[in-house]
């Protein structure tokens, strides 16, 4: 049993570099990950990478940098 089982863990700039080390180091304690990022291959890339690893992962295109973009309600949904 993982440190992070039942948890979901969020990490921007998860692409590449640090953010991509911190996506899977916290899917291999058993969290399930949102891969937020601007980049689009390389994201889908991390995403795919931990789920072949045994982890749960999923993609989503986002830029932190712009606070309307992370302010909107995402589709289905709503903002909290």
């Amino acid at each position: 049993m993982g440190r992070l089982d039942g948890k979901v863990a969020l990490i921007t700039g998860a692409a590449s570099g640090m953010g991509k080390v911190a996506a899977s180091l916290f899917a291999r304690e058993g969290a399930a990950i949102v891969v937020a990022d601007v980049s689009d291959d390389a994201g889908n890339e991390t995403a795919h990478e931990i789920e072949s690893a045994g982890g749960r992962a999923y993609y989503i295109r986002a830029d932190v940098s712009n606070a309307a973009a992370t302010s909107r309600s995402p589709p289905g949904g709503t903002a909290s």
